[in-house]
């Protein structure tokens, strides 16, 4: 299967979602094609420079710095909202420990669906205290999460970028919580 036609396959599936998720509505086709510049394929994590479209986040802005008792550091650098009725959370999670740590496996969610992935992010919520609305991790027709995948053990000090697509919340929500198993809740900012 092309790469242009598993995108189509998840934009559909993530717009049937969204809106069984209590999101608006479909939106035209030049939404649609706006959306499949913000995801990616399952399973595979951003990629800065691809040939596929997609957009770097700016690293140079910080809307939340989560530190764990569990030696992991997440930097939230941006939750963009884009046409197609999503919102994607971009950041970079770090081992601050010396020595090599495994992700928790909390991080995965607790679906069977998506335990096949193997470490994810697919357990991450968000959370509109003022629409009284939780937001989960968007999944495919397969059930692969819309989120980075394939995680393995982070070297002492080793940084990698995620990130993870949620049904957009209506335009007049501005914060959210963003909340990851085993982390304190952080609340940020939706551009």
């Amino acid at each position: 299967m092309t790469r242009r036609a598993v995108t189509a396959v998840l934009v559909a599936a993530a717009l049937s979602l969204s809106t069984a998720c209590g999101g608006g509505d479909s939106g035209s086709d030049d939404d649609k094609k706006s959306s499949s510049s913000a995801s990616t394929e399952a399973g595979k994590p951003e990629e800065s420079g691809d040939d596929g479209g997609n957009t770097v986040p700016d690293k140079s802005k910080t809307l939340a710095t989560i530190n764990g008792s569990n030696g992991f550091e997440f930097v939230i650098h941006s939750a963009v909202r884009d046409g197609g009725g999503f919102l994607t959370i971009s950041g970079a999670v770090k081992n601050t420990t010396g020595k090599r740590q495994i992700p928790p496996i909390q991080w995965n969610g607790e679906e069977t669906q998506v335990k096949r992935t193997g470490r994810s992010f697919a357990g991450v919520t968000l959370v509109d205290k003022v629409g009284k609305k939780r937001y989960y991790v968007l999944r495919d027709t397969d059930g692969f999460p819309l989120t980075t995948t394939g995680l393995s053990a982070f070297e002492g000090g080793q940084s990698v970028d995620f990130f993870a697509q949620f049904p957009a919340p209506p335009n007049e929500t501005t914060t959210l919580d963003l909340q990851i198993p085993l982390m304190p809740t952080a609340t940020i900012e939706i551009s």
